[in-house]
This record gives structure tokens, C-alpha cells and sequence, in this order.
């Protein structure tokens, strides 16, 4: 398994694609640096508070990470669905499965090595941006490594799904739907968010299930939660506390991600893994 991984680590630093996102994210961190220095002179140049400058720095580094975000989860997919079908479509697997390599030795080697270069690859970035925006604005979140590894543990979530369905579906359909999911567990969580604000009118109305069912099914929208915690200043939690309707933002978060439901994260991984070593073992060579 440890060298399956080593060897899908040198073929993903081999492939153009991961080079190009790469690159992509270095011009987005240094586009962000100079965005937030301008507004950082701009702030200064007419005499605005400093508080105010935290608060609006704060804002744009969610809503950047928030773009991240889905191109993480596009990365992810797009490094999951071709790791298994690419090699059945080709007869790689069938060369290298004909030696004495079980099949979810093989998967799972081939799981880590995705998995270290996505985690690499989505920490170092979202690294980056936040030392960068505390360079140029002096703001820094209040803790770097919750949003780090919450960003991290969604685009791992994706890679999962995706080598799930790259068992059985040909690696275009198997991203697409990977990348689609994705966004449809983080509309779950919207709609949910939105709920609160039609509750507060109509008591009767709770859309609360929609948002549980997608943090179960994908629990990419409830790691997500854990990003935007994160980088939100304890001043906004704290203000937030004496407005009811504040939890009716997509944007914000009062609380981290419970214990039960990161527990539920690792779970679900080790589930999905569990079906796609099933699906790949089932799986005609």
C-alpha cells in the first residue's frame, strides 16, 4: 500500500493539471494580497477604524475561502475519478492487481497518495492566503489551524466520493457528479441557514432536516461550518449572540464542529472506503 502510494504521489506531480491549479492559486494568493493591500490603504488613506478594517479583512478572507472551497472540491474530484477507472479503462490495474497485491491494498495506497498531495496541495494554499492577508492588513483569524484542516477534511471528503464512484463510472461522469454533490451539500446547508430566518415568521416552518441529511449523506457543508468559524473574529461571534437571526447567515458560524460530527467524518470516510474496496473487489478486471 505505501508503495502504491509513493508511486500515485510521483504520477500526480507529474500530471499538468495538478501544475495548473497549483500555479492558479499562487496568482489568486498574490491577486488577494494586493486586493486587501489596496483596502487596507484605502482604509487608512480616509481615517477608518481599525475594527472596521478587521471586520471587513475578516468578511473577504471567508468569502475567498469560500471560492477555495470549491475549487478544492474540484481538485479533489478531478484527482479521484480517473485514480481507479483511468488504470481499469487502460489495463494498468490489471498488470499491476495480477501480482500479489490485494485490491484494497492497492485502493487504499492509492487513497493515501491522493490524499497527501490533496492535503499538501489545499493547506499550503489556504496557508499562504492567510499569511499573505495578515502581511498586508495585519488581521489574523483567530486560529489558523481550524480552517486549515477543516478545508482540508472537505477536499478530502470529495476524493473519497470520488474514487468511490471512479470504481464503477467512467472518470468524467464520476467527477461530475462528485463536484455536483458537493455543491448540492452545501445548498442543503443554505437552505437550512435560510429556514432560520423563515422560522422566525412562521414558527411552524422548520427546514432544519435538510441541512441534518445533508451533513449526513456528504458532510462537506458541516466541515465547511468549521472554515468559516475559524477565520470569524470573536467579536462578531460575540455580537452575533444578542441577534437571533444571525444563524440565517451562510457565512457565519457561532460554534465549531461538534465532536459527534467529526467523529461522523471519519466514519463516513472509512464507509466509503469500505465500498469502494466492495465495488473494486466485485469489480471484472
Amino acid at each position: 500500500m505505501i508503495a502504491i502510494a509513493r508511486l500515485t504521489i510521483g504520477e500526480a506531480a507529474r500530471r499538468k493539471i495538478l501544475w495548473v491549479f497549483v500555479i492558479l492559486a499562487l496568482l489568486a494568493v498574490a491577486l488577494i494580497g494586493w486586493g486587501v493591500g489596496r483596502l487596507t490603504s484605502l482604509f487608512h488613506a480616509e481615517g477608518g477604524s481599525e475594527v472596521t478594517l478587521q471586520l471587513a479583512v475578516s468578511q473577504l478572507l471567508i468569502f475567498i475561502a469560500f471560492q477555495f472551497s470549491f475549487v478544492l472540491a474540484m481538485t479533489a474530484a478531478f484527482l479521484g475519478s480517473p485514480a481507479i477507472a483511468s488504470d481499469l479503462e487502460s489495463g494498468v490495474a490489471l498488470a499491476m492487481l495480477a501480482r500479489p497485491i490485494r485490491r484494497s491494498s492497492y485502493l487504499l495506497g492509492r487513497w493515501l497518495g491522493l490524499a497527501i498531495v490533496l492535503v499538501a496541495y489545499g493547506a499550503g494554499s489556504a496557508g499562504l492566503a492567510i499569511l499573505v492577508v495578515g502581511a498586508v492588513s495585519g488581521y489574523s483569524p483567530p486560529s489558523v489551524l481550524v480552517p486549515i484542516v477543516s478545508m482540508a477534511a472537505e477536499g478530502i471528503v470529495v476524493l473519497t466520493l470520488g474514487m468511490f464512484l471512479s470504481t464503477r463510472l467512467p472518470p468524467i461522469g464520476g467527477g461530475a457528479i462528485a463536484v455536483v454533490a458537493f455543491g448540492l451539500a452545501w445548498m442543503a446547508g443554505a437552505i437550512e441557514r435560510v429556514g432560520i430566518a423563515i422560522a422566525a415568521a412562521n414558527p411552524g416552518v422548520d427546514l432544519s432536516a435538510i441541512g441534518d441529511v445533508g451533513r449526513i449523506l456528504l458532510p462537506t457543508d458541516g466541515l465547511w461550518r468549521g472554515v468559516i468559524y475559524g477565520l470569524e473574529p470573536q467579536i462578531v461571534i460575540a455580537a452575533a449572540q444578542s441577534q437571533p437571526l444571525a444563524e440565517a447567515n451562510p457565512f457565519f458560524a457561532s460554534q465549531p464542529p461538534s465532536i459527534a460530527f467529526l467523529v461522523w467524518v471519519v466514519a463516513w470516510i472509512a464507509i466509503v472506503l469500505g465500498l469502494a474496496a466492495f465495488s473494486l473487489r466485485r469489480r471484472e478486471l
